[in-house]
């Protein structure tokens, strides 16, 4: 991203204590500088880690930069001056509490800033300011050809296909169960082209005038990007601006059609800095079991693919560390090795993302035999690939698969309102049972080493489920009611600076969506020709 604070010779956790801690015991970077915006529904957050909450249209309208400076948030950055730990950010708490050692994700968060506009957020704009973007995720829609087990019909519409002809699932009540009874109506109130979305509106406005000259890195995730229209219009945006300097990122699970891959990785040759983000975290069967819709030699052939072809700063590897990945997650692991092998370390780096919800998916739910054996292997694993990084085995990724050795031993409950073992338990067995008549899967094929726990879970026979219940988590976001009256009793002025505009209703989603893609491509491209004939033909008079 070009900006680095940590000092060569610093660990993160030397780093941590000389900068981000003297500003406050639990100050984040991310708070001020970065933000994950899904503008299909108008809902944000800092970090993939805390609960979206909703962008208020009565606040866009006084300014586009609203799609980042809530009023929630500046709440939350005015308790992270005063060292109060805010209780949306306790995936990192959590981490902390294991140890003073123990590096969060706040300090991965923080590292890429400066230690002086660390010290401006807290010390200049405080929690009053509409603060400027550096980092920017979003998403356009939830446009998706995959199902993965752990996703739902908010981020992707094959989910929201599963529900509305199965219907909810059954028999699960633990925290997150919810995620697998709605039908994702609320992700896409603009529908699937976001036809009048105000808040696309206000991206591109802010894009247009401030964050193509400011952002250090702009993102986007989905969904399935090269499924989005937007994301299209996007990448024809820099065909026209060339010299944009914004390193470009983009999250694809690499499954798409043939036709899409290609124009993506044509795309790359545009952009000055482009890098990839890709999803898995097994081998074979198993990673297809996790994530319904991939073909597992197909991904590992595109991954070879794209390093060779594509203009590539770096790929990513995104592992959501769930209860199912950890039987071949060293396998997959060594897959990476090779990459990195053939095409440098950056062909692959690594990250390992602990999954707490559903927190029946997590690893919290596997019983401590199995837990304690699975970390073990892991460590194992560590030791025998470390070699300071001559192989291509990065320092990032060893403190994170450090961390989530630790984690795997000794965290029991995921996050404050995990549900109890037993419920879990069940809720376990009752969505995989559905999962596989639902896609055609066989669990205990796919699983053998958890087939005597799997089998001694008892069933579970609740009331029937009948209609989908709304699936829009952000009206139920249990912080930001508690924040925003306290900052209300306390007189904290969150109020915004600018101006924008309004809202429209539901309109249903497109069918066919990879091959609306591809003949947008072909449109863009042809309009893109026809604008170059005329203006040869008027060099010419």
């Amino acid at each position: 991203m070009g900006v680095y604070a940590k000092k060569d010779d610093e660990t993160h956790q030397e780093y941590r204590d000389r900068v981000i801690d003297k500003l406050s015991a639990s100050f984040c970077g991310a708070k001020w500088y970065n933000a994950t915006i899904w503008l299909g529904n108008g809902q944000t957050t800092s970090c993939h880690h805390p609960p979206a909450h909703k962008i208020p249209l009565d606040e866009l309208k006084f300014s586009y930069k609203a799609l980042h400076n809530t009023k929630y948030k500046k709440a939350v950055r005015k308790q992270m001056m005063e060292g109060i730990r805010p209780k949306e950010c306790e995936y990192c708490w959590k981490i902390e509490d294991l140890g003073k050692d123990k590096i969060s994700d706040r300090v991965y968060k923080s590292v890429i800033y400066t230690d002086e506009e660390l010290k401006d957020a807290k010390e200049t704009m405080g929690y009053t300011e509409d603060v400027d973007l550096k980092t920017l995720e979003i998403a356009f829609d939830a446009n998706c050809n995959f199902a993965c087990s752990y996703c739902n019909a908010s981020f992707s519409t094959t989910w929201q296909k599963d529900i509305k002809v199965n219907g909810p699932y059954q028999n699960l009540v633990s925290d997150g169960a919810g995620a697998f009874q709605h039908d994702g109506s609320h992700s896409m109130p603009y529908g699937r082209k976001n036809k009048e979305n105000p808040y696309i509106e206000a991206f591109w406005k802010w894009w247009e005038a401030e964050l193509q000259f400011s952002l250090r890195e702009l993102r986007v995730t989905g969904g399935e990007p090269t499924m989005s229209p937007d994301f299209w219009k996007l990448m024809d945006w820099w065909k026209d601006n060339p010299d944009c300097k914004v390193p470009f990122a983009v999250n694809s699970n690499l499954g798409q059609k043939k036709k899409l891959l290609d124009a993506l990785i044509d795309a790359s040759h545009n952009i000055k800095k482009f890098s990839i983000y890709s999803s898995c975290e097994a081998v074979g069967l198993q990673a297809e079991y996790i994530r319904h819709g991939l073909d597992w030699s197909v991904w590992l052939e595109n991954m070879y693919r794209i390093n060779k072809e594509a203009n590539l700063e770096s790929v990513n590897v995104m592992m959501t560390i769930n209860s199912l990945c950890l039987f071949s997650i060293t396998e997959f692991m060594d897959e990476m090795m090779q990459l990195k092998k053939v095409f440098g370390p950056h062909a692959a780096v690594m990250s390992f993302n602990i999954l707490r919800f559903p927190s029946f998916q997590s690893i919290v739910t596997l019983p401590t035999n199995i837990r304690l054996e699975r970390a073990a292997v892991i460590e194992k694993w560590v030791n025998d690939h470390w070699n300071e990084g001559s192989n291509g085995f990065l320092d990032i990724e060893r403190d994170g698969l450090l961390r989530l050795i630790e984690y795997i031993r000794k965290v029991d409950t995921g996050h404050e309102f995990t549900s109890s073992l037993e419920t879990r338990e069940r809720d376990f067995k009752s969505f995989y049972q559905q999962y596989d008549k639902r896609r055609g899967k066989d669990f205990l094929k796919a699983f053998p080493e958890l087939r005597t726990w799997y089998e001694s879970i008892p069933d579970t026979n609740l009331t029937p489920l009948i209609k989908a219940i709304d699936g829009d988590d952000a009206k139920s976001n249990k912080y930001v009611t508690g924040v925003l009256q306290q900052a209300k009793d306390e007189g904290w002025v969150l109020n915004p600076q600018w101006t924008n505009p309004g809202s429209k209703g539901y309109i249903e989603p497109d069918e066919e969506q990879q091959d609306d893609m591809i003949d947008l491509i072909a449109d863009l491209q042809k309009g893109r020709k026809k604008v170059s004939e005329v203006n040869k033909g008027k060099t010419a008079i």
